[in-house]
């Protein structure tokens, strides 16, 4: 067994206090900080992916592992000095204008933060003025807009529309998500692309931040 295993593990289940415990031991230890974070705790989020595609897993397990996961990189991230943890670049997130639904959009969030993003989550009913305004204030490198309902989809294209009338369109990568959501409308109202999970996004925002 190696000795991220029981991490990894602990990780999978959605075990808060277990994954807690096992990273502080392993601090302890004198364990490089992030070895732990890399090796045991993103490694175990990685297995709930791919879990999470073959449809083993269900969305509130792998909120349960995400939240695991976060609870054990609080713990490491003092031990982790500055220079050493390089962000994988900021990503503003947001439920469109007249949508109140988050739960997809909060895994969004923790997938994506543990992908090294920095996450700035707007919350939900967010117009395309408060998009700009995050756009302005956090010069992200991609913005993400999730929508539950269909009547709500038409919002995704007038932010889209309102980036590029303020002509910020060049400065930002635009994906969608939501279970209305499709690649064909995506293109359609002149997103840079689509992810139809969490993990789906992710390795979408990967892609986009090179």
């Amino acid at each position: 067994m190696g000795k991220f295993d029981e991490l990894q593990k602990a990780v999978f289940e959605g075990n808060v206090e277990k994954v807690k415990i096992i990273a502080e031991s392993l601090l302890a230890t004198s364990e490089d900080p992030l070895s732990i974070i890399n090796d045991g705790l993103i490694a175990g989020m990685n297995i709930v992916g791919t879990k999470f595609k073959e449809g083993e897993m269900f969305v509130p397990e792998v909120m349960m592992s995400a939240s695991a996961m976060n609870a054990g990189v609080d713990v490491v991230r003092p031990a982790v000095k500055g220079e050493d943890i390089k962000s994988a670049g900021v990503i503003v997130i947001g439920t469109v204008k007249g949508d109140l639904h988050d739960i997809g959009k909060n895994l969004v969030c923790m997938i994506l933060r543990s992908a090294g993003f920095e996450v700035i989550d707007l919350g939900v009913d967010i117009s395309p003025e408060q998009f700009i305004d995050a756009i302005n204030k956090y010069n992200p490198k991609i913005v993400g807009m999730s929508a539950l309902l269909t009547t709500t989809m038409p919002a995704m294209k007038e932010t889209i529309d309102t980036i590029t009338e303020k002509g910020l369109r060049e400065r930002v990568k635009v994906i969608i998500g939501g279970a209305p959501v499709s690649r064909e409308f995506a293109e359609e109202i002149g997103a840079d692309g689509y992810g139809d999970d969490a993990i789906a996004a992710r390795d979408l925002c990967i892609k986009l931040a090179q």
